[in-house]
């Protein structure tokens, strides 16, 4: 089987929802949530891209990544 990198660690996704009260964290658990974190991530910042190059930017600002979030 091939091996599959993600840019969030499984180990940060657990600690992510151990800071949020959890218990206990299964490595099923902690991979869904990364694989959930890392498809909104994108979409933020595919958005964030858009609203820089609206602005005649190629540089991301911190409100481009704000905006993106409405």
């Amino acid at each position: 089987m091939p091996r599959t990198t993600s840019p969030i660690p499984k180990a940060t996704a657990a600690q992510i929802l151990m800071n949020a009260g959890a218990k206990r964290v299964g490595m099923d658990a902690a991979a869904a949530f990364a694989e959930i974190l890392e498809n909104k991530a994108t979409t933020i910042a595919t958005r964030a891209v858009q609203l820089a190059r609206h602005s005649g930017r190629k540089t991301i600002h911190e409100e481009d990544i704000k905006l993106s979030l409405q």
